[in-house]
């Protein structure tokens, strides 16, 4: 897509002096992970509906609303859906969040298969899928409750996006991927150089202490606005067929009324995805951490990515032995790709009791998806392929025996082994006694979680 100089102009007075296009990644031959012709067709149909809706926002830039908080909304939004902001020009942070899957990964083979997404340089994945920005602004600064002896809040699945900089979780979020080498790839966050930097020189574009605190404001303000944008009622608009039934505009189905008796009762699926109380939002998340035993996903890239890449990278020196520690990793050592806030070292003696465990995602849009066979991927790695597998995961984790070996009944008669067994949450996973009709049941309710069923007019 090509712009007018009017429309660069516009986005160019809104990240003055933050990225400085110096030339583009060298060719990366594929030594691990090829894109299959199925995937390739559905990324660029992703890139083209990236590309339409980053226009017309562009457009609306051209005679913005009055309304200032708008018109950050809507700098926001033309952030988000900016390929030119990633080193090779090719990923907008869209490429892993968009609005027909509820601001997650688009990509139904991807979702099927690896379960994370290839970054700028498309033969380096993350160790992670994609979260949603659906309600992610509305998460509190990642802080200590001594009550419940817990952290809370935060974004990203290890908490790492904690907020205390910016005091927003979510604009602190919008600043990991562009320099995160496996995703936007950028070195430094005005350079276009893939990352990441050497360690002789973090901030491989050299500016004057002026001109860097110029740099580095304006990308927090490009974050904050993004973050904007993630509030705003366009992806965070509580417009679910539950939200209709609490206003008393609409009424449940019986299989969707059993499945939220059996979500606040029998199922305790409320004790982590809250569905509300005095003086909460019904965020279906309470914000802390678990560690629910998810299996590895053996089709995860980042265990290949143990070997130099073209630009003599290696994101994964661990290789297949790479376990991920979560919160309990990143109190410890931070985030060895991405980290966009410095862990508190008052949270160290944290670590250990953290360590395997992973934000409680909300439920809300869990299941959206722009057509009925498109597969979505659930857990922190994307192991499980359906809603109805994670369900009967938490139903049957601790039930039902170990598999074997390429077991063709793993997921329905046998589960592998965790990931992690550190901190497993045994109290409300494993062995709820559910039959599996009322498994059916509680996903007919979390289906009801979907927004758009009500107009937000």
């Amino acid at each position: 897509m090509s712009r007018s100089r009017g429309e660069r102009a516009v986005l160019g007075r809104a990240v003055v002096s933050l990225f400085i296009a110096v030339g583009s990644a060298a060719a990366i031959e594929p030594t691990s992970v090829t894109l299959t012709p199925d995937v390739l067709k559905e990324i660029a149909q992703v890139e083209a509906e990236i590309d339409r809706i980053e226009a017309q926002t562009i457009d609306r830039l051209a005679a913005p609303p009055d309304n200032q908080v708008q018109q950050i909304e809507l700098l926001g939004k033309a952030m988000l859906y900016d390929k030119q902001l990633s080193v090779n020009r090719n990923e907008a942070c869209a490429f892993c969040h968009m609005p027909e899957t509820g601001f997650t990964g688009p990509v139904s083979e991807l979702n099927r298969t690896t379960g994370s997404y290839p970054g700028s340089v498309r033969t380096r994945y993350s160790e992670r899928k994609p979260q949603t920005h659906s309600y992610a602004p509305l998460s509190p600064v990642l802080h200590y409750n001594p009550g419940q002896d817990d952290l809370v809040g935060g974004n990203f699945w290890d908490m790492r996006a904690t907020g205390r900089r910016l005091g927003n979780p979510a604009a602190e979020q919008a600043e990991g991927p562009p320099t995160n080498p496996v995703e936007m790839g950028l070195p430094d966050m005005v350079c276009a150089r893939p990352g990441p930097p050497p360690a002789s020189d973090p901030k491989p574009v050299h500016l004057s202490d002026a001109d860097r605190g110029r740099a580095a404001s304006t990308f927090d303000q490009m974050a904050q606005s993004i973050a904007g944008y993630e509030a705003s009622a366009e992806v965070t608009p509580f417009t679910s067929k539950f939200d209709a039934v609490m206003g008393g505009k609409a009424q449940f189905t019986p299989d969707e009324q059993a499945g939220y008796a059996l979500f606040r009762g029998k199922a305790n699926c409320n004790s982590c995805h809250r569905d509300g109380g005095p003086g909460e939002d019904p965020l279906f998340t309470d914000f802390t951490a678990s560690n629910i035993g998810t299996p590895a996903n053996p089709q995860l890239p980042y265990y290949l990515e143990d070997k130099p890449d073209a630009l003599d990278y290696t994101a994964n020196p661990a290789g297949r032995s790479f376990i991920d520690g979560g919160v309990g990793s990143f109190l410890v050592k931070g985030h060895p790709l991405s980290e966009p806030s410095v862990p508190d070292a008052r949270w160290l003696p944290l670590a250990p009791k953290n360590n395997g465990r992973v934000q409680v995602p909300t439920l809300r849009n869990v299941d959206k998806r722009p057509y009925p066979d498109f597969v979505k991927a659930y857990g922190h790695n994307g192991y499980f392929k359906s809603l109805k597998a994670i369900v009967h995961f938490y139903n049957t984790r601790d039930v039902l025996p170990r598999c074997g070996s390429n077991d063709p009944g793993e997921g329905v008669t046998c589960w592998p082994a965790p990931e992690s067994t550190a901190n497993m949450n045994t109290k409300t996973v494993g062995n709820l006694g559910l039959t599996d009709a009322e498994e059916n049941q509680l996903v007919s309710f979390m289906q009801a979680l979907t927004d758009g069923y009500m107009s937000r007019d």
